[in-house]
């Protein structure tokens, strides 16, 4: 699974690396197509597909009352079903259908759980000053998360860390993923620079772009 070009990655990884060096903070940038599998979407389409059809057949039956009622059964049976079918397949299929069933707290829980597991799993932790950050993006849901570490959480105000938020949001609901990452990265320069501090700091954590397909 590839959501950056090559030449997006290895502008992004240097941009990583000149925005720790001002910040001395660790930071890891990860990109995942969806952080749940939402079994549940398809059904919800299914529902309101066979819902919608029998509205339409109970209408069609009601202007044409000389329709025989055997008829009238199979065709609310077939029309139903084939609604639902196809509106299941289309929340398979297209993402932005599916995220009209997707509610907004269920899609928060699932992109927060999956970014404290990936910050484990990443040991972000695991830097000597306490100073790693994480920062993700869950397309499916087109939500971020930013995730530091004690050392370098203590640096960003939750206002400051909405501000990024935002940033990176409004060009990730556009589509464009590298300039959302590239301006959170500014975000947190910005914000962190004038605590850094004056001593170099060793590079403890990864550059590389973390790219998954999720749950």
């Amino acid at each position: 699974m590839q959501i950056l070009s090559p030449e997006e990655r290895i502008q992004l990884e240097q941009r990583v690396a000149d925005v720790e060096k001002h910040t001395h903070a660790q930071i890891v940038v990860a990109v995942i197509e969806r952080s749940d599998s939402y079994a549940e979407l398809p059904w919800k389409a299914f529902a309101l597909g066979t819902g919608v059809a029998g509205l339409g057949t109970v209408l069609f039956d009601l202007l044409r009352p000389g329709w025989s009622s055997n008829a009238a059964v199979l065709l609310a049976v077939v029309s139903m079903l084939a609604a639902g079918a196809v509106c299941a397949l289309l929340c398979v299929a297209v993402p932005s259908f599916a995220r009209l069933f997707l509610e907004a707290h269920r899609a928060e829980v699932e992109v927060r759980q999956y970014a404290h597991s990936l910050f484990l799993s990443r040991e972000v932790f695991a830097t000597r000053g306490r100073t790693g950050l994480l920062l993700l993006v869950s397309m499916f849901e087109r939500q971020v998360v930013l995730l530091p570490d004690t050392g370098v959480g203590k640096r960003l105000s939750p206002e400051a860390m909405q501000r990024i938020v935002d940033r990176i949001t409004s060009d990730l609901a556009a589509g464009q993923v590298a300039r959302a990452l590239e301006n959170g990265l500014s975000g947190l320069e910005e914000s962190l620079a004038a605590t850094a501090g004056s001593v170099p700091q060793e590079n403890e954590l990864s550059n590389s772009i973390v790219e998954e397909k999720g749950s």
